[in-house]
């Protein structure tokens, strides 16, 4: 399997009427998700999805076999709150990830009764809209420290060789006081170049460069809290071979990209 970290957008976006911008703002990104598994040629036999959205003060993973889903955006429509993604969970994929961290000596813990956020269900709604591929989700540790992500991924690459995809959910760019402004899109088209670049890089030199990746053209600009960031350090890590960026995208007046290694 190959890995991938992919924008999962702006809350519940691709499923209601947008106003903040104009009303096709999504859909490029919409089609992009619903023809991913098309245009990778893949069938999983299950998804392990490092959410944006989950961080925890030790790396979690869902433990359930039916988890609920977690509705954590706001002041969106009603009907955007009863959307649904029933997807059964993994509970041995679960222990096996545990597992396989812990022999890196990477502390985990399973939680058995965290559900999927938004970063996990919003997008996978439409990468697998019959939610019928088991599937666990993956927390980022609240340090947010990026070596600890890339060592993970690094530690769970064993299971890309049991058909399992490994997904980073987050986004290229985020900063709120960057959206719809011209610094924001010249702040992020220079950040994503940057991305790419490493992307395109063997292992080794990769790990190093995105290790140090404050250290990147507009960096912070991009992303003034890391956590939309990280999970792309866990696709990255997981995998030996380069990436390539597959699919670019203007959204709220910035510019944001999907990879894919492997």
């Amino acid at each position: 399997m190959p890995t991938i970290f992919l924008a999962h957008g702006g809350g519940p976006c691709f499923f209601m009427e947008w106003t903040m911008g104009p009303p096709n703002t999504w859909h490029e990104l919409r089609d992009w998700l619903t023809g991913l598994l098309a245009e990778l040629g893949v069938e999983p036999a299950a998804f392990l999805i490092v959410s944006a959205h989950w961080e925890a003060p030790t790396t979690a993973v869902t433990g359930g076999a039916a988890p609920e889903l977690i509705y954590d955006y706001y002041g969106f429509p009603d009907h955007t709150y009863e959307l649904t993604w029933p997807a059964p969970g993994d509970p041995e994929l679960a222990e096996k990830t545990s597992a396989l961290l812990s022999q890196a000596g990477l502390p985990n813990v399973v939680d058995q009764g965290r559900g999927f956020d938004h970063g996990v269900f919003v997008p996978m709604k439409l990468v697998r809209p019959e939610a019928d591929i088991p599937t666990v989700a993956l927390s980022l540790r609240g340090d947010l420290d990026p070596l600890f992500h890339l060592e993970i991924g690094h530690a769970l690459a064993p299971l890309r060789d049991e058909g399992v995809l490994i997904i980073g959910s987050g986004f290229s760019y985020h900063n709120f006081d960057g959206y719809m402004t011209e610094r924001g899109f010249d702040d992020s088209v220079e950040f994503d170049q940057w991305l790419t670049e490493t992307s395109q890089l063997p292992a080794d030199e990769r790990w190093s460069v995105l290790s140090r990746w404050e250290k990147a053209p507009k960096a912070r600009a991009s992303h003034p809290r890391e956590e939309h960031l990280l999970p792309l350090m866990v696709a990255a890590g997981a995998a030996d071979e380069t990436g390539a960026r597959v699919s670019t995208h203007e959204v709220m007046g910035v510019q944001t990209s999907n990879l894919v290694f492997g």
